[in-house]
């Protein structure tokens, strides 16, 4: 029979599942929502892709899709926020993997899922980063003429990373603060920008505009590819919320808080985020000089033109700081995953990355490798002009993967799954069924080529950056890593972080 999980402290079933109480648990349940809330972050996500979805199908894309892409988004949220309750370390994804998967290929299924986490935590980390220093590069240019340039706002982003480093740095206490701060900034700047995007100007587009229009700019010839692949703009944005998970070990109740937050971060971004961006579409002065803005960044060519240079800037600098609202989270949901992948031993020079600063008990090592990975992400924006989309299908390819993985094994294992205190009862199995086939259709998608013709200026260099990273794993796992990786009776894994002891094995499903 399956273990009772739903009755223990969090200090207890973290120990059941092999690992010490080491982070600091003083985190709310509201500050682990607005985590994630943080990350889905729709005045990052939204607002840097919205000139992507303005070439790529248009408003009726953009509206519709986000309606879909959000559905479907919660059948994947819920199907993870169950196995998050049963299962609420810090290692999240990639632990889960290993719990539910069969006991011979059970450190291979971790070993793998953990580096899809990994690559698309660093590749959301450099997209919510870029697009912050893209909207500030467009602020600074109005204000002061700092022209947004390539090396301008590569030299921003580096100065964001860098900023969200040095807050990551203090502990969890400020960045828990922060967070729940930017839940209100988000809802109350979601409310004002649209509220003046309304009543302010005298010119909106109509309904069947905002609903209807169909615009392709992308070369192709097919619709339809062009509705698939305009979908990117809304699934960017909805990417984040295992960040719930992530923080799990630092939260109260966690086996409740956890889940809870992964499903609100989505249903609260899914409301908020048709709000905004029927505001934007309604507000649309001129659509090809939106697209066309000295500034390179349409929703800001959109608040100036619908409500003047003063008020335009305003807004847009409201929109600036939910964006480094959202790094902040990020970095921090993602050292958290590289303190527990290399808790582990998964990543190279672990030794250095999983140790705490005694100070502050936080991983400071691993928040500035995360910033380190995503800076070098975005580099090729000096080079290539379509890298920030190459960025975001990384970070949406790398999640997904890491996110359905475990929905499918947990599949698998049926009524053997030791289920927390939050499940879904009878709903399990034609939840996650629709969760896999989903991410297996948008994982596919957001490989293909974005603009035609393809040449050296607009390639989607996504499959490269994932192929090599799945190649870097995939040879270190067979030379060594399938010798070692979650064994607790190999030399190598005797750490003062683990409960284990030589030859034992924590209890499996």
């Amino acid at each position: 029979m399956p273990l009772d999980v739903s009755r223990v402290s969090d200090e207890e079933r973290l120990k059941q599942l092999g690992y010490q109480q080491t982070l600091s648990r003083s985190m709310s349940g509201r500050a682990n929502f607005g985590v994630s809330f943080t990350i889905i972050s729709i005045l990052s996500g939204c607002m840097t892709l919205y000139g992507y979805g303005m070439n790529t199908g248009g408003p009726a894309v953009i509206m519709w899709g986000w309606l879909f892409v959000g559905l479907m988004t919660l059948f994947v949220g819920l199907s993870m926020a169950e196995v998050c309750s049963s299962y609420p370390t810090s290692a999240g994804l990639y632990f889960w993997a290993h719990r539910m998967a069969p006991k011979r290929s059970a450190a291979a299924w971790a070993w793998f899922t953990g580096w899809f986490n990994t690559l698309g935590q660093i590749a959301v980390t450099a997209g919510i980063d870029f697009g912050a220093a893209n909207f500030l590069n467009a602020l600074l240019d109005l204000q002061f003429g700092y022209d947004a340039t390539p090396g301008h706002t590569i030299t921003l982003f580096g100065a964001i990373l860098a900023l969200h480093g040095v807050l990551n740095t203090f502990g969890v206490r400020i960045v828990a603060l922060l967070n729940e701060a930017s839940i209100w900034w988000h809802i109350l700047g979601v409310a004002v920008i649209c509220g003046a995007l309304v009543l302010i100007p005298d010119h909106h587009q109509s309904t069947r505009f905002v609903f209807g229009e169909f615009v392709n700019n992308t070369g192709f010839t097919s619709s339809g590819y062009v509705v698939l692949i305009g979908l990117l703009m809304a699934q960017y944005t909805f990417t984040g919320y295992d960040a719930s998970a992530h923080m799990t070990e630092e939260t109260i109740d966690a086996s409740i808080a956890g889940p809870k937050g992964i499903v609100r971060s989505i249903l609260v971004s899914l409301a908020a985020g048709f709000v905004l961006l029927f505001g934007f579409t309604y507000a649309i002065q001129s659509y090809t000089g939106a697209l066309d803005s000295d500034t390179g960044v349409p929703p800001a060519q959109i608040l100036m033109d619908a409500l003047g240079a003063a008020a335009g800037k305003w807004m847009l600098l409201i929109v600036i700081v939910a964006q480094l609202f959202c790094g902040m989270a990020s970095v921090t949901a993602n050292s958290r995953m590289i303190y527990a992948f290399s808790r582990d031993g998964a990543l190279p020079f672990s030794t250095t990355w999983h140790r705490l600063n005694p100070a502050s008990r936080t991983p400071t090592n691993a928040v500035w490798l995360a910033t380190g990975g995503a800076f070098v992400l975005g580099l090729p924006y000096l080079w290539n002009s379509t890298a920030y989309a190459a960025v975001t299908s990384i970070a949406t390819v790398g999640l997904y993967l890491a996110y359905v993985i475990p929905t499918f094994l947990r599949l698998r294992q049926g009524s053997r799954f030791e289920r927390g205190a939050w499940h879904l009862g009878s709903w399990s199995t034609i939840v996650g069924t629709i969760a896999v086939a989903w991410v297996l259709v948008i994982t596919v998608l957001f490989m293909l080529p974005q603009s035609s013709p393809v040449t050296a200026d607009t390639f989607n260099y996504a499959p490269i950056a994932v192929g090599i990273v799945m190649a870097f794993c995939g040879i270190w796992w067979l030379a060594s890593a399938r010798t070692w990786f979650l064994n607790p009776a190999h030399p190598r894994n005797f750490s003062p972080h683990r409960e284990r002891t030589r030859g034992e094995e924590v209890p499996r499903p």
